[in-house]
């Protein structure tokens, strides 16, 4: 019989399909975004509590679940990670954190977590929560678990570890932090990885790929005419794409690689011109991608929405609601559900002592025969007046953003 939980910040139900896969099934999800309540509507029979965390009280979500303290298996729930997320720190080298009124939703899951006071409890967010330096806002967390114990009696003790998707299985470098604990104070450990990153910064120099699941292996039996969204790429940018090799961005065309000098080094987010690389894991799918954001497809389009939802594994019958910038903000928002199964099974067997059968069953298939690389382009001839126009980086906080936004707050 599926363990009953408590979803918060539920989206579009990424982490919800990934502990339904483990074992778990939602008794409530909360989810103030009405295209992402379509699209929990749209898929699953969950009751679906449409509204602001801050409307609505504790009890009455308990209620909506027909649940009482204590009867829940699992609470679980990702508040708004836009406080503690690495791009505040892009344009100025800092960000307001806790100071971020966006950052109440981390109280508002807590409030829910004293009066549920379930099992277990998993809060998941970006890794930039525990920034060394910057971890106020994990700290808060862990103050705040231990007087809820003092005030209720439990014994929540709570462990957590920056996962990185692609070490799981999940065919997509995507790191988040997992804060777990057990009401009794069982300790908990995370799932070990199936395979490691050797490189440093995978996030753009992913070198050795032996183990991942790659973007092949999640969409390779997939075509573009799939859909009726138009995937075709639009900007003053789109007929520079094809000449970008796969697995690279803009920076093929800085003066440290073989293409063109066309821009300067780290001028650009890392994702400007992404293009996937058919034998290596996706990058991080983004939730506002731009006309020039990638990452693209190797065949220079946008990815379709089932080639987004096979990356971020959620089960093949799900379908996002809503345009296709809508359901790309749905998709990229959404915790890969692989993940969340990977840590559901440990939980169900760690704290739950129910035996685990089998491989995860939303791990991707190994798919054979992965075609080699598309040949790239020759640089269209109105973009080489662009050759040698700007400079490297100059540093955090020193780029042309942030010295215009200076400018304008001095005068």
């Amino acid at each position: 019989m599926p363990l009953p939980l408590i979803s918060l910040f539920s989206g579009c139900g990424g982490m919800d399909f990934g502990f339904e896969a483990a074992g778990f099934e939602t008794a409530v999800a909360l989810e103030m975004d009405p295209h992402c309540c379509t699209t929990l509507r749209q898929n699953r029979d969950w009751p679906v509590m449409e509204t602001d965390i801050f409307s609505v009280a504790a009890d009455q979500i308990l209620a909506t679940a027909g649940l009482r303290p204590r009867q829940a298996a699992l609470l679980i729930g990702g508040p708004p990670c836009q406080p503690f997320s690495k791009s505040g720190y892009w344009a100025t080298g800092d960000s307001a954190r806790l100071d971020d009124p966006r950052a109440n939703t981390l109280q508002a899951y807590l409030d829910v977590l004293e009066a549920a006071q379930p099992t277990a409890f998993v809060l998941e967010n970006v890794s930039g929560l525990a920034f060394a330096g910057k971890d106020e806002g994990l700290n808060f967390l862990l103050t705040c678990i231990e007087l809820i114990n003092r005030r209720a009696g439990t014994c929540y003790r709570p462990v957590w570890q920056v996962l990185n998707a692609a070490e799981h299985g999940v065919p997509q470098l995507r790191e988040r932090l997992f804060l777990v604990a057990a009401r009794d104070g069982t300790p908990f450990k995370f799932p070990a990885p199936t395979c490691t990153a050797d490189d440093a910064d995978p996030q753009l120099d992913l070198e050795t790929t032996s183990g991942f699941r790659t973007c092949w292996d999640a969409f390779g039996d997939l075509g573009a005419a799939e859909e009726s969204d138009d995937l075709a790429m639009k900007g003053k940018w789109a007929d520079l794409l094809p000449s970008i090799p796969e697995g690279q961005n803009y920076l093929w065309h800085t003066d440290r690689n073989p293409g063109e000098p066309l821009f300067g080094w780290r001028r650009r987010y890392w994702n400007f011109l992404l293009k996937l690389a058919k034998n290596r894991p996706s990058w991080t799918i983004q939730a506002q991608p731009g006309p020039a954001t990638g990452p693209f497809h190797w065949d220079n389009r946008r990815l379709s929405r089932r080639e987004l939802c096979r990356i971020q594994t959620f089960p093949d019958d799900i379908r996002i609601s809503g345009s296709y910038l809508e359901a790309h903000r749905q998709i990229g928002n959404a915790v890969p559900s692989l993940l969340a199964e990977s840590v559901g099974r440990e939980i169900k067997k760690q704290l739950f002592r129910q035996r685990v059968r089998g491989p995860a069953s939303l791990l991707p298939p190994i798919r054979p025969n992965c075609p080699k690389a598309n040949v790239a382009a020759p640089v269209p001839p109105k973009f080489l007046k662009l050759r040698n126009s700007d400079s490297e980086h100059p540093g955090t906080g020193l780029g042309h953003g942030a010295r215009t936004r200076l400018e304008s707050v001095s005068t």
